[in-house]
């Protein structure tokens, strides 16, 4: 049974949202503030966390940042009515896994609930990575380059080991869509930028580049 920890601070929502995730075998604590749903992180540790971005006394992505300072691993869904493509962004980069525009469907939301739960059963961190003159460490989020460290989000470095694990070939955009992003099309900007961050981490070794296959994908590339 998954355990999930939801902040959301339209009490009479809230608890309609919770009661009909626990009708379908969830548990659930419904905190409806970020400051108490930080304090309850502490009493139980959930398997997920979803929360709205607007909230008092502590907003969504101050929790999400706070929780990311003691654990890089647990997935996040944020719940936001904001429609700004900069908003969506600065949740990837306090720590989200995901997002849901309000108002949503609660069956979407179930269903990204458990896509991300299946993915971090099934995350299995090996030993480090070397691409070119990096190293990444999939199970801290670590980039390395000699002593300098670069701190990765969750899914950069998911993305960039995929990535690895498949160089010299192209992964298609939808590929990269339905594994990262549950298959949301309409997350090809978001994407996009991740991919433009991982360029940057990596733009300290020329012979490491990830291209852009037009229209089809991308490909990781390391040259002797």
């Amino acid at each position: 049974m998954i355990d999930i920890l939801f902040a959301e601070d339209e009490v009479k929502m809230g608890k309609i949202v919770r009661d009909v995730l626990i009708s379908r075998g969830f548990n659930v604590r419904y905190c409806w503030d970020g400051q108490y749903a930080w304090d309850s992180f502490f009493l139980n540790k959930p398997d997920i966390i979803v929360t709205d971005i607007m909230m008092p006394r502590m907003d969504g992505f101050t929790l999400a940042s706070k929780i990311r300072e003691v654990d890089r691993a647990i997935p996040i869904i944020f719940l936001t009515a904001r429609t700004a493509e900069e908003d969506v962004l600065k949740g990837f980069d306090m720590g989200g896994n995901d997002y849901l525009r309000k108002p949503f469907n609660i069956d979407e939301l179930i269903a990204r609930i458990n896509a991300l739960n299946r993915f971090r059963n099934d995350y299995n961190p090996t030993d480090c990575i070397t691409i070119g003159k990096y190293e990444l460490n999939p199970k801290n989020h670590q980039l390395k380059y000699g002593d300098d460290p670069i701190e990765l989000s969750f899914r950069e470095s998911e993305l960039l080991k995929r990535l690895y694990e498949r160089r010299n070939t192209v992964i298609a955009r939808k590929e990269i869509l339905f594994e990262f992003w549950n298959g949301n099309q309409n997350a090809g900007r978001s994407m996009d930028v991740f991919i433009c961050r991982l360029r940057k981490h990596l733009k300290k070794d020329p012979k490491v580049q990830i291209f852009n296959v037009r229209n089809v994908g991308y490909k990781l590339v390391i040259r002797d």
